[in-house]
């Protein structure tokens, strides 16, 4: 079953299509994880992220500073080569300059019949954070139903909340088996898992995870665990450098970045009030760091994983350019190295220059193992 979430991720396209031919539902893509999914899902509408491929891409110059996160550009890329052409609406979070230009360029230049920019505060930590998002959530909802010709009723919303706590849930359980002094997974497994949810539908996902926690109870890896390893930072999907990571003599056990764990860390929980409850949700996740001032709670967070988890080194992860990471990552790293735990900065681009890594990776692992022996 564990294979199923690769197979999802790398027919991505296919699986959107297929879906939309058998159900004749709508595709809706995001660009950033702080979208509210469940009311998307309430409207039957299928959420599918926006990535990039990891190729390198010539087509965005004319639309985006080329010193903008390579991730965006990314992005961008692959609307402009048509490979999201089966989408039937585009949508952001209010996320980092960025990728926020990647949102605008496509709503500009690639034909899409729906779009929708929803305001998310920056500030969550502020008491005024709550009301200003559920009130934007509700013009959200409307503006769904406009477009869908549907009635997102309370029901819907019920059943949207259930469907992602579901999903969210099963992986924190599956996160929680890599704690094992064997984990029965590796890193670039959990990636897929994690990635795919953020491309199919959801209870067709949940429903294989279901079958994969009752296989990793039994399931030992054919590699030692080596160094164990925790990924820090940008977004991160890159099947090549983290297989390439682990092929190094370490096993990825954990991680704290948009594409893996912050993305379904926390669930919703039901008050009553459903988009109120949903508003809470997205303030109260794991924060991105655009989002994570004045207190910094993300250091915590990350410190109570890397001890959870027992890593004994961090890897740094900083896409180019990208400037909120680039500030975030000095503390982390000092909070990280005070609390014993060793770390590594990598910086990516489009495409990872594997071999030199690979050559700091080895590096940073000898390190790690000669700490060991003292």
């Amino acid at each position: 079953m564990i294979e199923m979430f690769k197979e999802w991720y790398d027919a991505r396209h296919e699986y959107a299509k297929e879906w939309k031919e058998k159900t004749g539902g709508k595709v809706m893509g995001y660009f950033c994880t702080y979208v509210p999914e469940e009311i998307l899902l309430a409207a039957d509408v299928l959420p599918v992220r926006i990535l990039g491929s990891h190729e390198p891409q010539d087509v965005t110059e004319p639309h985006i500073f080329g010193m903008f996160c390579p991730f965006c550009r990314d992005c961008l890329a692959q609307g402009l080569k048509g490979r999201y052409d089966y989408l039937d609406g585009i949508m952001i979070s209010q996320s980092c300059l960025h990728i926020r230009q990647a949102y605008t360029s496509w709503e500009m230049h690639i034909p899409v019949p729906f779009s929708y920019y929803l305001p998310m505060p920056h500030k969550v930590q502020s008491p005024r954070a709550l009301p200003y998002l559920k009130s934007e959530l509700e013009t959200f909802k409307k503006a769904v139903e406009e477009w869908t010709g549907k009635t997102i009723t309370d029901e819907g919303l019920d059943r949207g909340i259930e469907i992602m706590n579901r999903n969210r849930r099963l992986m924190r359980e599956i996160y929680e088996l890599r704690k094992q002094p064997d984990p029965p997974m590796t890193g670039l497994e959990a990636m897929y898992m994690a990635v795919s949810s953020q491309m199919i539908d959801k209870t067709e996902h949940s429903n294989i995870l279901e079958e994969t926690m009752k296989e990793l109870q039994t399931r030992k890896l054919d590699k030692p665990t080596g160094q164990r390893l925790m990924l820090i930072g940008s977004e991160d999907d890159d099947s090549m450098f983290i297989d390439m990571v682990e092929s190094c003599g370490s096993t990825i056990v954990a991680d704290d970045h948009c594409t893996g764990s912050r993305y379904f860390w926390n669930e919703v929980q039901p008050n009553g009030d459903r988009l109120q409850a949903i508003a809470q949700r997205y303030i109260d996740r794991p924060r991105c760091p655009t989002k994570d001032w004045e207190q910094r709670s993300r250091i915590p967070h990350i410190l109570d994983m890397a001890k959870d988890w027992n890593v004994s080194g961090a890897i740094l992860l900083q896409q180019k350019f990208c400037d909120p990471h680039e500030l975030d990552i000095p503390a982390i790293k000092k909070s990280l190295e005070s609390n014993d735990i060793q770390t590594l900065f990598l910086e990516l681009d489009v495409t990872v220059p594997i071999g030199q890594f690979k050559t700091r990776v080895e590096a940073f692992l000898e390190m790690l193992m000669e700490d060991d022996l003292f």
